[in-house]
């Protein structure tokens, strides 16, 4: 990074203490993670110089040869990374991916049935302050209040009282598997679509750890980051007919793709989507499936050390990278979980649990995932160490300097971007 230390010191100095911060701390926040180097340099390449309003060889743009080449294998990769008929890989992220789903699939002031972000659903899941609740008439369903994990029942009695014009399967915060399945069986009784939100447990069904929403899904719709490792933005996937309506004009492939440019969007950020070629790629490759069983066995050995030091979890454990837990029983709020732990530098995020009395501002939870940790190549014997010493933090609600020391000193032992 030398010209920009050169031609801007201060955004210099910013980014060096980013990178310290990032090589120091236990990053446990969910959607995140490391990539590559060879994804981080396709993002910064010359590819963000190109304008390329269209598709593959059909484009506003003259001089778009070698662009076309570089989406066009995007495109390939992703398809064969999860078994899909179509993708659109141009998506900023995810919250526009949907957006455009929507926009594909229904009419504005439609009935879509989603997951209640309350619940662990998304911001775009109809949430009254996006644009999903403002333009459609989102219902919700949610988890029960016993088990904590998704009521298919509600789901149906929901869905046959509302007949939506979409039903969507997808969470932000759910840390169980989700039965596409059943959302499949509940969208065939209404004669709705099916959309998956696959965001978080991406990387998870690309290795087939987790089940694969494309067998049952219309639309399918993910980030390119989180466990799928790739640059931060979004594709969509979907079958290329439109099973609902056979005899429209066009497809469902060509309709999404018409929502997402012109509908949505203009120029596509082509040195994204060669980034995420890159991670596709890398995807594809026997190491990543590798990288995922130990996501998934990192995030089962914290859920035991949780259970050891009776610490309740949100549908009590887990089935893929992320946990959530209730600090309230530690006579904490998630903002004063999340502030401890940072000053310990391992990162959290504050977040809501099901049903629960608090503020979205200070909730009563905090979300813990271990796809980071492990890109940087903890295991059970690292992550032990992580949780203890973030189990002595929130039950002692003190920050001390011995274990944000700790932190530091096993994290260093984990090389991140040494050569950056």
């Amino acid at each position: 990074m030398k010209n920009i230390e050169k031609i801007d010191p201060e955004i210099s100095k910013i980014l060096q203490k980013e990178l310290l911060r990032q090589r120091s701390g236990a990053e446990m926040i969910a959607s995140e993670n490391f990539v590559s180097v060879a994804v981080l340099e396709a993002a910064g390449s010359i590819l963000t110089n190109k304008y390329a309003e269209g598709y593959p060889s059909k484009r506003y743009y003259g001089g778009n040869e070698f662009i076309d080449q570089s989406e066009q294998l995007a495109i390939d990769r992703a398809k064969k990374l999860f078994g899909a008929e179509h993708v659109n890989v141009q998506p900023h992220a995810g919250s526009q991916a949907n957006m455009e789903a929507y926009f594909a699939l229904a009419e504005l002031g439609d009935t879509i049935l989603g997951f209640s972000l309350a619940h662990g659903g998304h911001l775009t899941h109809g949430h009254p302050v996006n644009f999903s609740g403002k333009f459609y008439n989102f219902v919700h369903y949610g988890v029960d209040q016993k088990t904590e994990r998704i009521d298919m029942n509600k789901v149906m009695t929901l869905a046959k009282k509302h007949r939506p014009k979409i039903i969507l399967a997808g969470a932000s915060a759910y840390s169980r598997t989700i039965d596409f399945k059943a959302f499949k069986d509940v969208a065939d009784q209404v004669g709705a679509y099916l959309m998956v939100d696959m965001a978080h447990i991406a990387g998870l069904v690309a290795t087939g750890l987790h089940p694969d929403p494309m067998s049952y899904a219309d639309v399918v719709t993910t980030t390119t980051h989180k466990t799928l490792r790739g640059p931060r933005g979004a594709i969509i996937l979907c079958k290329t007919n439109d099973r609902l309506h056979p005899t429209d004009k066009k497809n469902l492939a060509q309709k999404i793709d018409s929502a997402v440019f012109p509908g949505m969007q203009g120029g596509p950020l082509e040195h994204i989507i060669a980034a995420k070629a890159v991670a596709f790629g890398e995807a594809l490759l026997p190491e990543f499936k590798k990288y995922q069983k130990q996501v998934i066995t990192n995030c089962k050995f914290l859920e035991d050390k949780f259970r050891q030091a009776n610490i309740r979890m949100i549908s009590d454990g887990t089935d893929n990278h992320l946990l959530m837990i209730d600090v309230t029983t530690l006579g904490l709020s998630g903002k004063e979980a999340e502030n401890l732990l940072d000053q310990v530098h391992i990162f959290t995020n504050k977040n809501m649990i099901p049903y629960d009395k608090r503020s979205p501002f200070d909730p009563s939870g905090i979300r813990l995932g271990t796809a980071a940790l492990t890109t940087r190549g903890l295991k059970e014997k690292d992550i032990e160490i992580v949780a203890t010493v973030l189990i002595d933090t929130l039950k002692t609600k003190q920050a001390t300097d011995k274990n944000k020391q700790t932190i530091i000193d096993l994290m260093t032992r984990f090389k991140l971007y040494p050569k950056l």
